[in-house]
């Protein structure tokens, strides 16, 4: 069999962690940013795990990850 091919769309946007969560950078951060509280906009850094349900739908993206 030929090896799968990764989407690459998905090897840039997402990183699986040692314990096979899905890392994703955070969405909602790039024009807008008048309209978002201080608050909100604090709360949008950085990076963070997906849920279960979404994982699974990633990790077809991602064969050998």
């Amino acid at each position: 069999m030929p090896k799968m091919k990764t989407k690459s769309g998905a090897k840039k946007r997402f990183k699986v962690t040692a314990k096979g969560r899905v890392k994703v950078g955070q969405a909602g951060k790039r024009h807008g940013m008048i309209k978002k509280t201080p608050k909100q906009i604090r709360s949008l850094r950085g990076t963070k795990t997906l849920s279960k349900a979404d994982e699974r739908i990633v990790k077809q993206f991602l064969p050998y990850a």
